[in-house]
């Protein structure tokens, strides 16, 4: 099996088309067709599902593609390793990262390691805590900044970032608004609720606090960005449970602390490959962060 292979097939599996992945690869048609039938050959099982406008992956070619994904990062990790021994820092950096992340400020972060690794191409994906882990973990991704959504396991570790309860944010004339006191999640049942997809770390919290409670609820108005939800907030169309940070994004709405949730809170962490999977560029990132101090560890 030739690393050339696995190149081939994972781009294959993107693509979900074989023109398309031979032109993103600059090989013919005909050579990338070649690949994919020696690894088939050699795995003794069909990859794809052939159509005459997609392919889309067998049983077999889901399983591969875990393992191929994590042999080409750790293979790129290599690399870049070399590369760094030799004091030069290049390659390319994987990050992803939630929404309005607490404890980093990503886009100062990225301008920094610019500065200081120039020869490092940085590729940003924005995503839910849910894929951010499996990504990470699968080795597309060298680091992701979310929410903890799973205990650390052989592919996948967390470093604390920050911690931070959540609250209610209301519009000011709310019926809750008038009073300014705690809210419970008994207090708002029967509300209208504003909340992002469920992929989402703010989500998967909110969501765990009220099961925590043993009160249950109704998103009514689902969004996929924090301007979005503070908007239907700010027009009266619903509440919502957010991270305490974001009382500072829309400071016309009403913010209430949120008791009985036991012990739910927001944690946010940088998401990782185990030591030995961590490459040069992802540790370099991380020791910029502590450097910049960018938020509290917890």
């Amino acid at each position: 099996m030739e690393l050339r292979h696995l190149q081939h097939f994972v781009a294959v599996a993107e693509d979900q088309h074989f023109t398309r992945a031979a032109e993103r690869l600059m090989v013919s048609q005909s050579g990338l067709s070649a690949s994919i039938r020696a690894l088939e050959r050699e795995l003794r099982a069909p990859l794809f599902v052939r159509t005459t406008r997609r392919v889309t992956l067998t049983e077999a070619g889901r399983a591969l593609l875990v393992e191929a994904e994590r042999i080409l990062a750790q293979v790129r990790a290599a690399h870049e390793a070399v590369a760094a021994v030799q004091g030069v820092l290049r390659g390319t950096l994987f990050l992803g990262t939630e929404q309005c992340i607490a404890g980093v400020y990503v886009a100062g972060l990225l301008a920094a390691f610019r500065r200081h690794h120039p020869d490092v191409e940085v590729r940003l994906r924005q995503a839910g805590a849910g894929a951010l882990a499996e990504e990470v973990a699968a080795g597309r991704l060298d680091l992701a900044f979310a929410v903890r959504t799973r205990a650390d396991d052989d592919q996948l570790r967390s470093v604390p970032l920050a911690g931070e309860p959540m609250i209610l944010l209301c519009h000011p004339t709310h019926r809750l608004a008038a009073a300014g006191a705690p809210v419970t999640p008994r207090d708002l049942s029967g509300e209208t609720f504003v909340d992002f997809h469920p992929d989402w770390g703010p989500r998967r919290v909110t969501d765990a606090a009220f099961a925590a409670a043993g009160v249950r609820r109704t998103v009514a108005l689902e969004v996929n960005d924090v301007h979005g939800l503070l908007d239907l907030v700010d027009e009266g169309l619903g509440v919502a449970v957010v991270p305490r940070h974001f009382r500072h994004k829309r400071e016309s709405l009403t913010a209430l602390p949120l008791k009985g949730t036991g012990d739910t809170e927001y944690e946010t962490v940088a998401l990782l490959p185990p030591p030995q999977a961590t490459g040069p560029a992802a540790r370099a990132l991380m020791r910029l962060l502590d450097e910049m101090d960018a938020g509290p560890r917890t």
